[in-house]
């Protein structure tokens, strides 16, 4: 019986340690925490929010730099409709650059490398060099083409772009005028 009333004892000194000491106390309250349902969501809201702000802000980056892209591109099929509809003389690249820029709203585009007439012949997606003097493969003659470049740098605009510091978007449209 001793050795049970010592342990006995022994407890409840700890017992009082632990209320004296603030043990129990800490215990109590780790637990209610635990159990508590109230500013669960708000606490979610506050770990979650900055998540998909990470992951939405780059694609809202891309999207402008598509858009821009787009821009760019259209811009350069414009220098190539100027160029289907007047003919190729000594002012043509300067008139269809002036066509490329005048098409845009956006600052910085220009016509780099500047438009230029070739002959070639069509082969499937892509045409092959050739003198304007020669004949095609098909037997037909070669056609006269005009090659409209358009560039536009890309400046983001958040602080951070996984597109890197400043990228130029380049479009190229290619026109048969003859």
């Amino acid at each position: 019986m001793a050795i049970f009333s010592a342990i006995n004892t022994r407890r409840a000194r700890l017992r009082r340690c632990a209320i004296k000491c603030g043990g129990i106390w800490h215990r109590r309250s780790l637990g209610r925490l635990a159990r508590a349902k109230a500013g669960t969501a708000a606490i979610e809201f506050a770990i979650g929010v900055p998540v998909l702000l990470m992951l939405l802000v780059p694609v809202a980056d891309l999207g402008l730099a598509l858009s821009q892209y787009i821009k760019t591109q259209q811009a350069a099929q414009a220098g190539a409709l100027y160029a289907a509809n007047h003919p190729w003389n000594s002012k043509s690249p300067a008139e269809i650059a002036s066509a490329v820029t005048a098409a845009s709203t956006l600052r910085g585009i220009s016509a780099t490398p500047a438009p230029s007439q070739t002959c070639g012949c069509p082969t499937g997606a892509s045409i092959a060099a050739a003198s304007c003097s020669s004949t095609c493969a098909g037997g037909e003659a070669p056609g006269y083409y005009v090659v409209v470049n358009a560039q536009s740098p890309y400046t983001s605009q958040l602080p951070y772009s996984f597109l890197g510091d400043s990228p130029v978007l380049t479009a190229q449209s290619v026109i048969r005028i003859r």
